[in-house]
């Protein structure tokens, strides 16, 4: 049986996964791809390591899965969205790559903000330039780096790199090339957004588009050597992780809420209108004359990771001694805990928000009589209270008939619940192991013929799915919880700032 290869590279961690072309996992490798903070609000890495640790983890697949390399019909790849990974007119890395965490544009955003181009933005290009935005991006390196600026040959998403490593080919798809310069009426790259942004300069090194199941190239024989593959296997265009995940799970579809509890808080649903608003981003979807709205923060399940890697120690001691995982150590504790009432609340804006780069997290409503119990049901309450903010900003442009539930922290079935209460909707978590290099592996599957599309997923979705369904008790317990949750929010936002220049002064700056 032909056997398909996704690639998913996330912030921190880049993944090879084989599966059979039944979704069945074979074998799944990792590498750390080390961050570099160079400078506040910097968030970049290395392009040929991360091309290294790729390579090393493709190798480890192959060798795990105990089938041949010729098995691989075909690879795609994906990666986190936005950021920006540019080459020279040599083809080489120009700079370290820049991460979608990174922040270091504030300045252009807020320039763009009171000059009006922000607005133009979204009613061009669908959507409002963020941070991480490959425009802001690349309008800051025009304003600060312009000697680097005037060296760029190539402008690619992270999966595009790795893309090309594979296959010295310059190539992206449609969903990562609307990230800052398509028309969202057209889909199409725009002259005009660029000049929008007052970028005109690149225009033409955008790396061209195509279907995210089209075959842009073939591993060539350097990539072969490095990895293991067969040289000449096929590779396709792949797609921004944020609709791999969607893919992945049989989220990426019309009347489905695609909702991923990751890095990022991301929510999203296909439309077959271009519906523009600034509380979402207006993308392309996978097929032509299809949109994805997507609404977005970083704030998500990184601040559950950042609980348990800052005051859970001891659990983790413990794990590492041969106990049991941190996870299900703390299962009970949390079960508790959402079984008693509690004054605590949490925003979890550990890494950013939906209310603009200033804002910062914060527990409220703690006493002494509280514990580690009730801190932590605070901090996944404040995870699922902030996608209900998403997902109730899109609930006014889309109507939807499924929530479906993905990210690492899904497993957890008290945190699902809790999420179908928040919501007050049935949520369903499909058990799917790599959701995102399985929505990769279906594009390369398409893209060879053994699926008719990306969305013609062979599983039996039904089968592999748990429902899990509101409460009405506690569906109104959590929107009285909701309501002072946002009241509190808006009550800070005013004071963001002035914290923010402590930390500033304290810092040296």
């Amino acid at each position: 049986m032909p056997s398909l290869l996704g690639i998913d590279n996330g912030l921190t961690v880049t993944k090879a996964v084989l599966f059979d072309m039944d979704g069945t996992v074979l074998s799944v490798a990792r590498r750390r791809v080390p961050q570099s903070i160079p400078a506040p609000r910097f968030v970049e890495r290395d392009m040929d390591g991360l091309w290294r640790a790729t390579a090393e983890a493709i190798a480890e697949a192959i060798s795990r899965s105990g089938r041949p390399a010729s098995d691989i019909a075909a690879i795609a790849a994906t990666a986190h969205g936005d950021g920006l990974y540019l080459l020279g007119e040599d083809n080489q890395p120009l700079g370290p790559g820049i991460l979608s965490l990174d922040s270091r544009a504030g300045d252009i955003i807020a320039d763009w903000k009171k000059d009006g181009t922000a607005d133009k933005a979204l009613a061009l290009a669908g959507q409002r330039p963020h941070l991480s935005a490959p425009s802001a991006l690349l309008a800051w390196i025009r304003r600060h780096q312009p000697e680097r600026y005037a060296r760029i040959g190539a402008v690619l998403g992270c999966k595009d790199w790795l893309t090309f490593c594979l296959t010295g080919h310059v190539g992206t798809d449609r969903t990562e090339a609307s990230t800052s310069f398509t028309d969202v009426n057209t889909q199409d790259y725009s002259p005009a957004a660029a000049e929008l942004y007052g970028l005109e300069r690149i225009f033409d090194r955008l790396a061209p588009s195509a279907h995210s199941a089209a075959i842009i190239g073939h591993v060539d024989d350097d990539a072969a050597r490095a990895t293991g593959l067969v040289a000449g296997t096929p590779v396709a265009a792949g797609l921004h992780d944020v609709t791999a995940s969607a893919l992945g799970i049989g989220a990426h579809k019309s009347g489905v809420m695609g909702v991923v509890a990751g890095t990022y808080s991301i929510n999203e649903i296909v439309s077959d209108r271009p519906l523009t608003d600034p509380r979402w981003f207006c993308r392309n979807a996978i097929e032509p004359g299809q949109w994805n709205a997507m609404s977005i923060s970083p704030a998500s399940a990184a601040n559950y990771d950042w609980f348990l890697d800052t005051l859970c120690q001891g659990e983790h001691d413990k794990a590492a001694a041969g106990g049991p995982p941190i996870h299900e150590a703390l299962a009970g504790d949390i079960e508790a805990a959402i079984a008693r009432p509690s004054s605590v609340l949490f925003h979890p804006y550990l890494f950013g928000s939906p209310h603009g780069g200033a804002s910062s997290g914060s527990f409220v409503g703690l006493h002494g009589w509280h514990n580690s119990g009730d801190m932590l049901k605070a901090v996944l309450e404040g995870i699922a209270f902030n996608h209900r903010e998403h997902v109730d900003a899109l609930e006014d442009g889309f109507p939807y008939e499924q929530v479906r539930l993905t990210g690492g922290i899904s497993r957890n079935p008290a945190f699902a619940q809790m999420f179908a209460d928040i919501l007050n909707h049935p949520v369903t978590v499909t058990a799917t192991e790599e959701a995102a290099a399985w929505g990769a592996a279906l594009c390369a599957g398409a893209a060879v013929g053994l699926y008719n599309s990306p969305t013609d997923d062979p599983r039996d979705l039904d089968a592999i799915s748990r429902t899990f369904r509101p409460d009405a008790e506690r569906a109104a317990a959590y929107d009285r919880r909701f309501a002072v949750y946002r009241d509190i929010s808006e009550a800070l936002k005013p004071h963001w700032a002035k914290l923010e220049a402590l930390g500033d002064r304290e810092n040296g700056q």
